[in-house]
């Protein structure tokens, strides 16, 4: 977007100087000097100048206007237009330290202090509109930022702050802050960020979304597997929260054309922090945030846990006991793979074994467990970290998900060699996933030789004890839902949701349902012969492995789902 303003940069190191040697305010070597300190500090002649306070600040501001023909203005006399204000984010105005006036139509009126950087041209292609930069005193363009969000109404008058003093929010650490991600203060909207985070961890959330369309702005939460509507703040204020939830995040605040992601920790108490990922994503109508809730502490890491029938945490406790092979965990996202995976690398996290995981990224930190994130734009992938594990003496290998075949093949080369190697895929269920890896290209006698164990699983909710209610179908019902003829005909009691203040909407905390499939030889053998998944299949019920279908309405039989629910997670 033209701007129509041309950054003197390159006039900086000629006609600015000649100002100061032909006033006299400086010497040639002095300013040579001056000149050679700026360019080592990546900053233009005009901030140098200000920082060594050599000339005097109107003497600056005057030979600025003169050589950049820009007009010099007194804030102080000036009042900001409100439409111009709801045209800049404030904390993309502080950043940028570009100061918005007036707008008329597609023309709007800006003060900087410095018109060689390249703020002006930066906030024009974000806005989209044309700019016309004043030339303002820095001081009072200091106060004239720090006084733009006091200049607008408060929509967050009536925030309750329970439970806000005591949180404090830490960006990570291991990231580098990008130069425009400096911190900002926007007390109403902090309180208000921090509050929905505050709420959503107290709800149990597993994310939060922050979601601008052309109308409204609304934000939702992910509890129990399920998204919900909670505030719809006003539309004008997208761009505030949006860019709160960057500079936690350590990200850069002025960059809307990206996608990034970053992390952020919300400190509730000495002993207690929740970690969130934040990711944002450009839409047509603003940048989309969202937040994941990463709160390793309170994670059940128990096997016994998960909701495996009895059978199936046999079959997978001994695939997990065993020295070599491989054990793949499927599903779609947010299935409660990654929990199933920690659980078992939790159970084998002892002393005498060496583990190593590649995470895209660790979500939950395992003391005594060497966890590294992946990081595809340095060349640090999943089977790069592979390789890096395979030298290091390892027992035991997880990675986050195979992807390709790249992957696939060190994965199946750490299986075959000795290592105990946990992974994920995204399949239906488990026959499938065998599937995938011919499909990626692995050869099917690799398959065979190292494939231990496939676990297919869903999460489903669970009925709160203090509200479901019973409820008898009829026979025929039954027999559609899947219960089999001699279930049907006991007419088995079954509990729908009816909701209280001790859950949401009959609901609270959920369970998985799995298909847990031992790899045997007769598998091995259909896979060589190039079997079908279908075929998998029928081996795999011959084993007495029953389907996702089947795990769900076992636990509706037993009163801990609703019939409704399982349909939800497993309706084709």
């Amino acid at each position: 977007m033209d701007s129509g303003f041309t950054s003197p940069t390159a006039a900086l190191s000629g006609g600015l100087a000649r100002r100061l040697l032909g006033e006299g305010l400086l010497d040639a070597e002095t300013l040579r000097r001056i000149q050679q300190d700026a360019a080592r500090a990546g900053r233009s002649l005009l901030a140098e100048l200000r920082a060594r306070k050599q000339v005097p600040e109107a003497r600056l501001l005057a030979l600025a206007s003169a050589e950049f023909g820009l007009p010099l203005v007194d804030l102080e006399a000036l009042e900001v237009d409100p439409e111009a204000a709801r045209a800049v984010p404030t904390e993309q105005a502080r950043a940028l330290r570009v100061l918005p006036l007036y707008r008329r139509g597609q023309r709007l009126f800006v003060a900087v202090d410095d018109p060689t950087t390249d703020a002006v041209d930066r906030l024009a292609f974000h806005t989209g509109l044309t700019l016309d930069p004043v030339l303002a005193d820095p001081v009072a363009l200091d106060g004239a930022l720090a006084g733009l969000s006091e200049a607008e109404a408060d929509p967050f008058a009536d925030l309750a702050d329970a439970g806000l003093e005591e949180i404090e929010v830490e960006a990570d650490q291991d990231l580098e802050a990008p130069p425009l991600a400096t911190e900002v203060d926007d007390a109403p909207v902090v309180r208000f960020v921090h509050k929905l985070m505050l709420d959503a961890v107290n709800a149990g959330a597993s994310d939060l979304h922050f979601e601008p369309y052309e109308d409204r702005y609304r934000v939702r939460m992910r509890v129990d597997g399920v998204l919900r509507e909670v505030v719809e703040p006003p539309r004008a204020l997208a761009p505030r929260i949006a860019a709160r939830l960057k500079v936690m995040a350590r990200l850069d605040v002025s960059e809307r054309r990206l996608p990034q992601d970053g992390r952020t920790k919300l400190r509730l108490s000495r002993h207690r922090h929740i970690d969130f990922r934040v990711s944002t994503c450009p839409t047509l109508h603003g940048e989309k945030v969202v937040l994941r809730v990463l709160e390793s502490q309170q994670a059940n890491l128990h096997l016994e846990s998960l909701g495996m029938e009895d059978d199936q945490l046999a079959a997978f406790l001994a695939a997990i006991g065993q020295p070599h092979g491989m054990i793949l965990v499927t599903g779609p996202t947010g299935s409660g793979k990654t929990v199933t995976l920690y659980s078992a690398l939790q159970r084998l996290n002892t002393p005498d074994r060496n583990i190593s995981t590649a995470e895209d990224p660790a979500e939950i930190n395992l003391p005594g467990i060497n966890q590294v994130n992946v990081n595809p734009k340095v060349g640090l992938t999943f089977a790069t970290a592979m390789r890096a594990f395979l030298r290091q003496d390892p027992d035991v290998i997880m990675v986050g998900e195979i992807r390709d075949l790249e992957t696939a093949d060190m994965a199946i080369k750490a299986a075959q060699t000795g290592h105990l190697v946990l992974s994920t895929l995204h399949t239906n269920d488990a026959p499938q996933a065998v599937i995938r890896l011919l499909n990626m290209g692995v050869k099917g006698y690799n398959i065979a030789a190292s494939l231990s164990l496939v676990v297919a699983q869903r999460l489903v909710r669970k009925l709160c004890d203090h509200c479901k209610r019973p409820v008898r179908l009829p026979e025929a019902a039954l027999r559609e839902a899947g219960f089999s003829d001699e279930e049907a005909s006991r007419a088995p009691v079954l509990y729908e949701p009816e909701g209280c203040e001790r859950c949401h909407d009959g609901y609270r905390g959920r369970t998985g349902i799995f298909q847990v499939m031992p790899f045997d030889e007769t598998m091995q053998r259909l896979v060589l012969d190039g079997g079908e998944a279908h075929q998998v299949a029928a081996r795999a019920a011959e084993l007495g492995v029953i389907d996702l279908r089947r795990a769900g309405l076992n636990k509706v039989l037993a009163g801990i789902t609703a019939l409704t629910e399982v349909d939800r997670v497993t309706r084709s």
